[in-house]
């Protein structure tokens, strides 16, 4: 095997041999190959987020808050939008390609070990999750922000040992997972380790019941939106939102979040809890200056993303039905446009017909059109459901080939006043979003510069995370060993994979 480090290109290459969507139920691979790299994910404390709406954004603004407080956090996010390397960030900055190429190269030499011995090759996503892990160790990192790609038991991610578990507002989505939102819960509750807290958001009462259970199982303690967290008051704002938050007894008003939904509120509020939960009684002396700081830095891409203005053209990941019609409250709530231009492409496996549907009573104009994707619904498949779902209307519904030409005819056909929203699939958004965003590192920075923090150490919170990088190490050692043997390899076959 060539010891040159293969460039960016060559690397997108040798992962997408993986099959990008292919998913093997169960933890076999990534455990193994995590034990080769010494464990890095248990380097740094680690906050675990899933559920089926909200998981983005509350990684994020978990991030953000992390920044504004001086601790150095890395997201690992999914899917991308625009670029696989989204995925992967530090401090808000992505990782850049050369990184990318070089950690692609030393983990796919692993997992080749590993595809060796195994029924199984390691996939797609147990790649990028390794390399994640690995970047973050090598940074490093004060803490780990990691969503859950689907599910959480037999997620890749669940290798973490995470203190925090956070699950965002559950419902039905992935057919694999579940045909109710309390078969989802069983699986996504998985993530909850013994010990732990669970911060929950908003949650039905059939599942809060699955998530409790759970809980009292590995003795972790659980968290309830409402109760022991909650948006006491939010006010539409320019830009966003004024939220009151509160945490505990600890109430933050007036907070700026420049989101738009409640929605994005309600994600706030989970995501300043779960800090909260990671900081444990030290949280009580966060000045609410670095929170308000942190929450003023969120950018979450793709999530009711102001792309263009006259006419204002808006970007949302909506998927399922239950985001889909948040996101239509939201644009009520906060544009107020005279007339809508929805322009909508799905992925067929989703519930085409409850996503465009949502849009009924908000939309006057709609543009289908087909997602970049193998799996999106074609564009006669999209007429349909938009057939059916404005039947009875006098909503004009058109069509366009590909997502670029749907958005040029949605901002022909909005006038003065009017906005568009393109929206259905994390695919579509990631297509208009290349229109007006293309993909470049120019100009990127961290969500929080060191020069915009308080030059006072939080000394507790540091010596707690070096306490427990020190308890790791020799447990990483040990697990590595363990992987290696159990791989039948010699020590020298694993040797200088570390990046000295």
């Amino acid at each position: 095997m060539s010891n040159v480090t293969p460039t960016y290109e060559e690397a997108l290459a040798t992962l997408d041999q993986r099959g990008p969507g292919r998913m093997v139920p169960d933890l076999e691979r990534i455990t193994t190959l995590s034990g080769l790299l010494a464990d890095p994910q248990h380097a740094y404390p680690v906050i675990h987020v899933t559920g089926t709406n909200g998981k983005s954004s509350v990684t994020r603004m978990v991030a953000a808050i992390a920044a504004a407080t001086g601790l150095t956090a890395g997201t690992y996010t999914s899917p991308h939008l625009q670029t696989v390397r989204e995925r992967l960030s530090v401090a808000g900055r992505r990782i850049s390609e050369p990184e990318f190429a070089e950690l692609l190269y030393e983990v796919n030499q692993l997992a080749d070990l590993v595809d060796a011995q195994g029924e199984d090759d390691v996939t797609y996503f147990e790649m990028l999750t390794a390399m994640a892990f690995a970047w973050f160790a090598d940074v490093p990192v004060d803490l780990g922000v990691v969503e859950v790609g689907m599910g959480g038991t037999w997620d890749a991610t669940n290798v973490v040992d995470a203190s925090v578990a956070v699950i965002t507002p559950i419902d039905v989505d992935h057919s694999q997972l579940g045909d109710t939102p309390a078969e989802v819960a069983g699986e996504k509750a998985g993530i909850i380790k013994a010990g732990a807290d669970v911060v929950l958001g908003l949650q039905t009462p059939e599942v809060l019941e699955i998530i409790r259970a759970r809980a009292a199982e590995v003795g972790a303690t659980v968290k309830v939106f409402g109760i022991d967290h909650d948006v006491e008051d939010r006010r539409v704002a320019v830009g966003g939102q004024l939220v009151n938050l509160r945490i505990g007894e600890r109430v933050f008003t007036d907070i700026l979040l420049p989101m738009f939904g409640e929605h994005q509120a309600d994600n706030a509020c989970v995501a300043l809890a779960a800090y909260a939960a990671l900081r444990g009684p030290s949280f009580e002396d966060v000045d609410e200056d670095y929170v308000r700081a942190g929450f003023g830095a969120v950018r979450v891409p793709g999530r009711l993303e102001v792309v263009k203005k006259e006419p204002t053209v808006v970007i949302d990941g909506a998927h399922n039905p239950h985001g889909a019609a948040a996101a239509a409250r939201a644009l009520d709530e906060s544009f107020g446009f005279r007339n809508l231009v929805l322009v909508i492409a799905c992925l067929a496996d989703k519930d085409v017909d409850g996503i465009v549907g949502a849009f009924r009573g908000h939309a006057q104009h709609v543009v289908v059109t087909q997602a970049d994707s193998p799996r999106a619904a074609s564009v006669d498949d999209m007429l349909a459901a938009a057939r059916k779902a404005f039947d009875g209307t006098p909503i004009i519904i058109e069509a366009a080939p590909d997502v670029a030409t749907a958005v040029e005819m949605a901002i022909g056909i909005a006038g003065r006043g009017d906005g568009v929203l393109v929206t259905g699939s994390l695919h579509t958004v990631g297509a208009a979003r290349d229109q007006f965003f293309p993909v470049t590192d120019l100009g990127e920075r961290p969500i929080i510069e060191d020069d915009d923090l308080d030059p006072q150490d939080d000394d507790a919170f540091s010596d707690a995370i070096n306490a427990m990088i020190d308890r790791v190490d020799d447990a990483r050692g040990k697990a590595r060993d363990a992987a290696t043997e159990a791989l039948g390899l010699p020590d020298a076959a694993v040797e200088g994979s570390d990046d000295d």
